[in-house]
């Protein structure tokens, strides 16, 4: 991807974040904690009626107009919004990867030509994504240091492919479409960093692991509070110009990919 080059306004500017997937659970507190910190926070959701933005990930037309709607300039993107579907197909599988992994790549992109100096892209990732649930030959492509956008998008393909035909499991897939498309956006967290190492607007981007945590997809067994699952995602948020890229957190800590 090119680097772009675009105007700022003074550092002394009202900060602007968009957080998708605002209207409930995770999204919804780290909205409440960014504004509480003095930012401007845009709630994305698919309900018109539940947040400020009216955005389903996987429609081009809503990106498009957000898009136009932020073209004065963005310092926070919180790509928070995530689908887990029941069952398991290659439509299930495809449908869990536009929500999951191809929406956040989207959405950024359309994005990205407004982002501010040093500001900060945060993926809302899983535990489930960690490189342990694929197999090594998999395990291998995707950590590779050399793994551009091109290589990880035939990858994410591969996946409902795979599943249509039968050999998933054999081509080291899990049985789980929500763990690959995690996998898959903590890969394109890492290739994102590389994109943008040397663009002159200091962004940094990284993915965090809210933990298990009590909301509609996670349960009310899950022994973490929206609260304590945004935290990560919010310090992330708001990391200072110097601060890391291209990596993992939970609990404020790195963790391994």
């Amino acid at each position: 991807m090119p680097i772009i080059e675009i105007s700022s306004r003074e550092s002394t500017h009202e900060r602007i974040a968009l957080v998708t997937g605002a209207n409930r659970g995770i999204g919804q507190e780290i909205a409440r904690q960014l504004a509480a910190a003095g930012v401007h926070v845009l709630s994305a959701a698919r309900q018109p009626s539940a947040a400020e933005v009216l955005l389903d990930v996987t429609r081009k037309e809503h990106i498009d107009a957000l898009a136009e709607r932020l073209k004065d300039g963005l310092d926070i993107l919180v790509n928070n919004a995530g689908a887990s579907f029941d069952g398991f197909n290659a439509d299930v599988a495809k449908r869990t990867l536009d929500v999951n992994f191809f929406g956040p790549m989207n959405l950024t992109d359309a994005l990205l030509p407004h982002l501010r100096l040093s500001a900060k892209i945060v993926m809302v990732s899983s535990g489930m994504g960690e490189l342990s649930h694929v197999g090594p030959r998999l395990r291998e492509r995707f950590d590779s240091p050399t793994l551009d956008r091109l290589a990880l998008v035939d990858l994410m393909h591969s996946f409902p492919r795979d599943v249509a035909a039968g050999v998933h499991e054999k081509n080291g897939w899990p049985s789980n479409a929500y763990s690959v498309s995690k996998v898959g956006l903590n890969a394109l967290t890492r290739v994102l960093a590389r994109e943008l190492a040397n663009d002159s607007r200091d962004i940094l981007v990284n993915a965090a692991c809210p933990g298990w945590v009590r909301t509609r997809m996670g349960g009310q067994s899950a022994p973490r509070s929206p609260e304590q699952g945004a935290r990560t995602p919010v310090w992330l948020a708001q990391l200072p110009k110097n601060g890391p890229s291209g990596a993992f957190f939970r609990d404020e800590k790195a963790i391994a990919w």
